[in-house]
């Protein structure tokens, strides 16, 4: 255990999160930038002295269980993660679950392509974030709670309104299986995480479709290059897929565009007015 090198590291990455970034309040006499030590503990569930006594040195060989805390508290990458333990003399085992922070940088991106539907998918496919477009196309993620956001519990558990599962999409089928794979390498890449074991359980339990593409064990799958909406106010739309893997992440973001000059390219730019005004109609 590195004491010097972990007080520093840990010091240095308390001091480069704002108070909002948790969700605390900013409040008065902030002498230096970041969070305060005692609301790293609070975050972290750990005493405040014994976190000092990290960042002064001072402190015992913190366990698995505190090092789990902290990289979540202090909001470290997986690189990061990996090396506060190796400081802590303790080599790292899998990420403890998912990313569900999306960087700023994949923010910005997603919002500057007004004419592309673009959002972005965590390894267990849930929307973590998107652009208007894509809530006027598919669904208005903002009016869900978390769980609804997850397109594996859409597509195999519903709800599909007006007989439209997984909003009408042509490859439904095809992105079943995909489903099931992706969330085959997730169990395996996140072993200890229970949402992920809740979610799969779920689905066995509420879909023979899961549970007999669950059966087969496959990891891989083909990506599909073009599928076609049927939306209720603008008819069929037909997109190109692309998806652009942040393998630091685990995450994926997931683009579609209409062919140029094409009628599709037009109902996209209908949708783009339109908004989702329209998701107040029964589900």
């Amino acid at each position: 255990m590195d004491r010097a090198e972990l007080a520093a590291f840990l010091r240095s990455r308390r001091e480069r999160i704002e108070p909002a970034d948790v969700g605390l309040p900013a409040g008065p006499r902030r002498r230096t930038p970041g969070l305060r030590r005692e609301e790293v503990a609070q975050l972290a569930f750990i005493s405040t002295e014994y976190y000092t006594r990290l960042e002064q040195a001072r402190g015992p060989r913190p366990s698995r269980e505190v090092l789990t805390a902290l990289a979540r508290a202090l909001r470290l990458t997986d690189a990061e993660r990996d090396h506060l333990h190796l400081l802590a003399g303790a080599p790292p085992g899998p990420p403890p679950g998912p990313s569900r922070e999306v960087r700023r940088s994949i923010l910005d991106l997603v919002h500057r392509l007004p004419q592309s539907a673009a959002f972005v998918t965590s390894a267990t496919l849930e929307v973590l974030a998107w652009n208007e477009l894509a809530a006027a196309l598919m669904e208005d993620f903002s009016a869900l709670p978390r769980r609804e956001r997850n397109l594996a519990r859409l597509a195999f558990l519903g709800p599909c309104p007006q007989g439209r599962r997984l909003y009408g999409v042509s490859d439904v089928e095809a992105f079943a299986r995909h489903a099931a794979r992706r969330l085959r390498t997730a169990v395996a890449r996140y072993p200890d995480d229970p949402e992920v074991g809740a979610l799969i359980r779920e689905l066995l339990d509420g879909s023979a479709e899961f549970a007999r593409l669950w059966a087969s064990h496959d990891v891989d799958t083909a990506p599909t290059l073009r599928k076609t909406f049927q939306h209720p106010l603008v008819g069929p739309v037909t997109v190109n897929c692309d998806a652009l893997d942040l393998t630091d992440r685990d995450q994926q973001v997931v683009i579609y565009t209409a062919v140029p000059g094409s009628p599709s390219e037009e109902a996209l730019r209908l949708l783009s007015v339109i908004g989702t005004q329209r998701m107040d109609a029964p589900r």
